[in-house]
């Protein structure tokens, strides 16, 4: 009969054998994971990662044409692109108009006993006013190897003495070609630097809203310095004028960023780092630069001229709104309303009248005010433009001979003589009266402009919201000229017997004429 103590011993012994057996076998596999064995590619996982680089192992230079990608899902480095663009983007310092400081002042202005203090012991030179110097600093970049640079206005405006500082440290004395206020657009020109860094231009009108953009540039002093970013928004109206649609970009850019460029994926200049919004003052991330096209158009003329001409056909245009199209009939809301006409101007001359629609210049449609406007400037003075027009609800074709133009040129507005009856009525929720002496003198109305007074406005009215106030004068209803309020409920009267929903009304006001869309209903 066996012992229950050695069977106990064995199976404790058979057990710990087992375990012992068990660990070496999970050491082997261990250090044969550990070993260095080949891969079949063709095996590998699809989205395998790439590899990391590190210092200590070698890495194969990437294209110097393409962004290199660190890591799978890792953000793009743009230090390939910075280096060949860089050295292309200068400093631009500008040495403004001398400032005088008036420090003097008269001793028999001070209290007594200074005064007499001041007569006895005081040095009148030390108060005399001194001659102080401005400078700012800007951006540039270089746009051909023998020299011109292109630049902010802004930038250069009133400057007595620009300098411009090129990456490697050379510094040159800069002439100013040219500058184009509207677009606030400036060429510059140095020499004696050799074959220069330059950087190409790229087709703007390919950029798409999300696509990377690296600015380069000076912020507040701080030279070569760059940041990147994303295109926000195309086409953007910012109010400085109607020559430019900007281009919005997230990418920082400060005070001093200002003429630098706007590098595409590709390094090539698609804008011009222009303006900003921000309420501190600082990047908030809404920046705005020039599209390379405009740019383009620009320096061409500045280049070859100096300055730069623009085609004037002599109107005053607003908008086709989608109130504007129903009053008229229209089924698309597109095309310039011509709401002023200049006398003598080519205008005036081909048979343009106020009310006018513009939808097409030399057979390509137009879209709204900015666009027509853009495209009568490129036409050069001296040249023969075709205006498609929608007049009465029936389309003509008027040819103007576009005049060379200028800035200051405004469009002025001539009306019919009124008819004085000083009547009052109520419509639209307005008080209306024919204009007399009375009221003339009371807003303080010119000669010159003729219609139905606004006396009174409902302010729960359509017109309140349009902006109409006591004082503007309602030239037109319907591209009817009113001389009194009859007119003015007669043809809201036709407009809503002919089925519109809305009829259009020349309001002249204070900063001019304009058109507005009222309802009919509201008569």
């Amino acid at each position: 009969m066996s012992d229950p103590n050695d069977t106990a011993q064995k199976q404790r012994n058979r057990l710990l054998a087992a375990t012992s057996a068990a660990v070496i076998l999970l050491l082997a596999l261990g250090a044969f994971a550990l070993l260095p064995h080949p891969v079949n590619s063709a095996s590998a996982p699809a989205h395998a990662p790439s590899p990391v680089y590190s210092a200590a192992a070698p890495r194969t230079a990437p294209s110097a044409d393409t962004p290199r990608l660190l890591d799978n899902g890792a953000p793009f480095s743009f230090a390939d692109l910075v280096e060949r663009v860089a050295p292309a983007v200068v400093t631009v310092t500008v040495q403004e108009k001398v400032q005088e400081v008036n420090t003097q002042f008269d001793p028999d202005s001070l209290p007594e006993p200074f005064r007499q203090f001041f007569r006895e012991f005081g040095n009148r030179d030390e108060f005399k006013s001194e001659p102080r110097k401005a400078v700012s600093m800007g951006s540039g970049f270089i746009i051909d190897k023998s020299g011109y640079i292109v630049t902010n206005n802004h930038v250069v405006e009133d400057a007595t003495k620009i300098s411009v500082k090129l990456k490697d440290g050379r510094e040159f004395t800069a002439k100013l070609i040219g500058t184009d206020k509207p677009t606030d657009i400036a060429l510059l020109k140095i020499d004696g630097g050799g074959a220069l860094p330059t950087v190409e231009f790229g087709d703007d009108r390919q950029a798409r809203v999300g696509d990377w953009v690296i600015a380069v540039g000076n912020p507040f002093g701080l030279s070569n310095t760059v940041t990147a970013g994303i295109i926000s928004s195309i086409g953007r109206d910012v109010g400085n004028g109607p020559y430019t649609d900007y281009i919005q970009i997230d990418a920082p850019i400060n005070r001093g960023n200002s003429g630098g460029p706007t590098f595409n994926i590709q390094g090539k200049v698609i804008g011009m780092n222009s303006m900003i919004y921000s309420p501190s003052g600082g990047s908030v991330g809404i920046g705005f630069a020039i599209p390379a096209s405009t740019i383009q158009d620009v320096v061409a003329q500045l280049q070859a001229h100096g300055h730069v001409s623009r085609g004037w056909l002599g109107v005053e245009i607003q908008t086709v709104t989608p109130e504007i199209a129903s009053s008229e009939g229209m089924k698309d809301a597109k095309g310039a309303i011509v709401a002023t006409i200049v006398p003598g101007s080519p205008a005036a001359k081909a048979g343009f009248q106020q009310g006018d629609i513009v939808v097409a210049v030399n057979g390509k449609s137009v879209e709204d005010s900015r666009d027509l406007s853009r495209r009568v400037a490129a036409i050069p003075a001296g040249a023969t433009a075709a205006f498609t027009v929608i007049h009465d609800g029936n389309h003509e074709t008027l040819k103007a001979t576009i005049g060379p133009r200028k800035e200051q040129e405004v469009a002025a507005a001539q009306s019919a003589p009124a008819e004085n009856t000083g009547a009052t009525v109520q419509a639209m929720g307005l008080g209306l009266a024919a204009i007399n002496n009375d009221l003339r003198q009371t807003y303080n109305l010119d000669q010159g402009v003729n219609g139905v007074v606004v006396t009174k406005v409902d302010p729960d009215s359509e017109a309140a919201d349009k902006g109409i106030e006591a004082g503007d004068v309602i030239v037109s209803v319907g591209n009817k000229a009113v001389h009194t309020p009859a007119d003015i409920t007669k043809q809201m009267a036709a407009a809503k017997a002919a089925g519109r929903e809305t009829v259009l009304v020349l309001v002249s006001t204070d900063n001019g004429e304009r058109f507005i869309a009222l309802k009919t209903a509201k008569t």
